[in-house]
């Protein structure tokens, strides 16, 4: 089968299967191809049933593992099948090509392990509920580019700001996920997962209309802020002992223990070393030079508030704009801090 996409491509669409249910039913199966890029719905079933009506309308609906959307921020209104614009206006154009005047359509999206596949993306926290999304803009796989990926995550910001929060939470993964919702108490839409994209985040916190934004994140992420990396994959940015030796010879490290550090091969086996000489002052400095670099980073357009963690989830240290922020927030800041 041929179809147009928005960009007037035509596009062959192979069909695994078609059953005609009546005079005006049929339902048609394709397989999702994912191409080689990571996908969670690569090689599964989407089955679209379609039913004639005579009220003229093309309406959406979302079948068995198709999510619904429950929250206002994203492409499509609550209570919409989670079927974005790009794949509503495919099936629009061969709605107004095959169907006659007066003659209206029902099309019902499923996706039969839909459910399942859900809890492997970001659909709950975006406020998709049931399943997953039937997004694109072409119908084209293309091999997924990082900005893609950097794009994909946009959408937490847009929920959390259309549910009302003045404050974004930047966590780059687990760990400050984790310490923010179970020890600081925030609430998890008030979350965003950046990876390692934390200034790009940070940008589009701005775009969006944030002014206070927290970044809650593992030592050996933030310090990589703190010397003003702000693409924190190792390949792009890797002066973590560089930066830890720097601030631990600021607060009096011999030459031997700068050398001590400098040999460690990760932040966290730096920790004893910190402890034993009395360095871990070292983690406020982190703190507080990540803050002014990150908001540097955004011209200084939103206040940018630092809390550093372990991988246990121990707080090592909070900057003033982020005590302040917690604050004002209702958070569980430890006052020891």
């Amino acid at each position: 089968m041929t179809v147009i996409n928005p960009q007037d491509t035509p596009i062959d669409v192979p069909i695994k299967s078609v059953e005609v249910i009546s005079d005006t039913e049929a339902r048609g199966t394709v397989v999702k191809d994912g191409g080689d890029d990571p996908d969670v719905t690569h090689g599964t079933d989407v089955v679209t049933t379609v039913q004639l009506t005579t009220d003229g309308e093309l309406q959406f609906r979302a079948g068995f593992g198709v999510g619904t959307v429950t929250k206002p921020g994203l492409a499509m209104p609550p209570g919409e099948p989670a079927i974005n614009p790009g794949p509503r206006t495919m099936m629009t154009t061969v709605f107004k090509e095959f169907c006659t005047a007066g003659q209206g359509v029902i099309v019902t999206v499923s996706v039969p392990n839909g459910e399942v596949l859900a809890k492997k993306t970001l659909n709950s926290t975006l406020g998709i509920e049931g399943g997953i999304s039937i997004i694109g803009t072409t119908g084209i796989v293309k091999p997924m580019s990082e900005e893609g990926f950097k794009n994909s995550l946009v959408p937490q910001l847009t929920v959390m700001k259309a549910a009302g929060y003045e404050t974004a939470v930047l966590v780059p993964g687990r760990i400050g996920q984790e310490l923010a919702k179970n020890v600081l108490g925030i609430a998890i839409n008030q979350m965003a997962e950046t990876s390692n994209f934390i200034g790009f985040m940070l940008e589009q916190c701005v775009k969006v209309g944030f002014k206070k934004i927290v970044i809650i994140g593992h030592i050996g992420k933030i310090i990589k802020l703190a010397s003003g990396s702000f693409h924190t994959h190792n390949r792009m940015s890797d002066g973590r002992m560089e930066t830890l030796v720097a601030y631990a010879a600021l607060d009096g490290a011999s030459t031997a223990v700068a050398n001590e550090i400098m040999e460690c091969r990760t932040t966290e086996a730096a920790m004893p070393i910190l402890a034993r000489e009395h360095l871990t002052s070292v983690y406020q400095r982190v703190a507080d030079r990540a803050s002014m670099r990150s908001e540097r980073y955004i011209a200084n357009e939103a206040e940018v508030g630092i809390i550093i963690a372990t991988l246990d989830g121990e707080i090592l240290a909070v900057d003033e704009t982020a005590k302040r922020i917690g604050g004002e927030e209702h958070w569980q800041i430890p006052s020891t801090l």
